[in-house]
């Protein structure tokens, strides 16, 4: 019988000795290398749960506008979606609410618990990385950026990339306030929905004038939206005031799918997102209404400008070429 090199499935001496040893040693780094391999799997497959699970809101996904203190509007603001307040009692301007109005009852106080759930959940979720402190001009894909302290869209555009993914959740945990420049935007690229994007506050938000923004926005304190914002998303005020200065809001409600679950209505995720031909148009409406008010501005701030280069320039053609004094004639005399 010929004994050959052994093939490495066959069975090798588990015994004493230096091939015994080795085979064992063998075994284990396998055996170890097979564990990591799980782990690995595992973690990624908690962190891709974690990163596609959307903020569940309850009671509050019908509302437009949720506050604490009062609400106040100037101008003609339009909310598609219901208008809720609790603890205060005081609502100025007459918004046009095209949902529900509550007021301190109990539909508004179950909303501001719900708001308070949602809020604490987006606050713990694990952080995907840094969203640094300006968004101008970054893209991010989907997961969770954290902000320590404030955060600014300063100028321009800021980029959801959701790869495909109608899914994909966006969460911004900003440890203390937002603020957007005017004419400001959040794009929405690659199947990124409205419904799943969420910007948790840890004191007060600021939209700037004429920002088109998108997401619900849950602030600890205060939110103001600021003249000819147009939001696609909600605006929720824990204790504080929601300020609106001639605003559209649009609901942004998911279909209903299997990673949010919940009632009809709410923000679920697992579906396409529901916006209705009047809530596109009027959003186009209001977007292009605050665009010709923007290009209007801009246009008289340009006369402006070329009006006063124009009088400096007469005061130093005046200074160089002063009109000469003519010599003073007295009148003769006669007596």
């Amino acid at each position: 019988m010929n004994v050959g090199v052994p093939q490495n499935d066959e069975v090798q001496p588990q015994g004493p000795g230096p091939a015994g040893r080795f085979s064992s040693l063998r075994n284990t780094r396998r055996a170890a290398l097979g564990l990591l391999g799980l782990l690995s799997t595992l973690i990624f497959a908690s962190s891709a749960l974690g990163a596609s699970a959307t903020v569940g809101l309850g009671t509050a996904g019908s509302f437009s506008v949720l506050a604490g203190s009062t609400v106040t509007n100037t101008g003609p603001t339009t909310m598609f979606g219901d208008l809720g307040l609790s603890p205060g009692s005081s609502v100025t301007g007459a918004p046009h609410v095209l949902g529900q109005s509550h007021v301190d009852d109990a539909v508004a106080i179950g909303a501001k618990n719900a708001l308070t759930t949602a809020y604490n959940d987006a606050a713990s979720r694990p952080t995907s990385g840094s969203a640094g402190t300006d968004l101008a001009g970054q893209t991010f894909l989907p997961g969770v950026r954290t902000a320590s302290s404030a955060l600014l869209l300063s100028a321009g555009t800021v980029t959801l990339d959701a790869q495909g993914d109608p899914n994909a959740v966006f969460i911004f945990q900003v440890g203390s306030k937002l603020v957007t420049g005017s004419n400001t935007s959040v794009s929405l690229i690659n199947g990124a929905q409205a419904c799943n994007v969420f910007w948790q506050i840890g004191s007060s938000a600021t939209l700037g004038t004429g920002t088109q923004f998108v997401g619900t926005v849950m602030a600890a304190a205060t939110i103001t939206a600021r003249t000819a914002a147009t939001i696609h998303g909600r605006l929720l005020a824990q204790t504080g005031a929601v300020n609106l200065d001639t605003n559209t809001i649009t609901t942004s409600n998911c279909a209903a799918g299997t990673n949010g679950g919940g009632e009809v209505g709410t923000t679920t995720s697992g579906g396409t997102e529901t916006t209705t031909p009047t809530e596109a148009a009027a959003l186009t409406k209001a977007q292009t209404t605050a665009s010709i008010q923007q290009a209007r501005r801009a246009a008289a701030r340009r006369a402006a400008r070329r009006a006063a280069v124009r009088r400096r320039r007469a005061r130093e053609a005046a200074q160089r070429h002063p009109k000469p004094t003519l010599p003073r004639v007295r009148g003769a005399f006669t007596g």
